[in-house]
């Protein structure tokens, strides 16, 4: 067992606060601005509207990741990564065997509803 667990914290002042919902990505393309390898991508999250999002997922090809449905932190600041504004933060893990901050997504088994909210 780690020793590396944070503090406990309530889920009301934490996970509450936060707008986690699913979207769908509806476009993927290198990023050549961003420090690292990486994509830009443009998810439909439904009546939250299309957002941009940079993130390490290039472990994936772009024909793979079209059309997947993830999740996305909706209420984070938006941080400038290269010369784009990142709006939403896609959820992910390190992909197998990568390099830190190479990530796969993390997305439901269901064909759930876009906009839907993580709970």
């Amino acid at each position: 067992m780690s020793d590396e667990i944070k503090p406990t914290v309530s889920k009301e002042e934490t996970f509450d606060k936060l707008e986690i919902r699913l979207g769908q990505v509806v476009d993927v393309q290198i990023e050549p601005s961003a420090p690292k390898e990486a994509y830009g991508l443009t998810v439909d999250f439904g009546k939250f509207g299309k957002r941009t999002s940079v993130g390490r997922f290039t472990k994936h090809s772009i024909e793979e990741i079209k059309g997947k449905k993830v999740l996305g932190v909706l209420n984070f600041e938006p941080r400038t990564i290269g010369d784009v504004v990142s709006e939403v933060l896609i959820l992910g893990v390190q992909f197998p065997k990568a390099d830190s901050g190479e990530a796969t997504f993390i997305t439901p088994m269901a064909d759930a509803k876009i906009g839907g909210k993580l709970f």
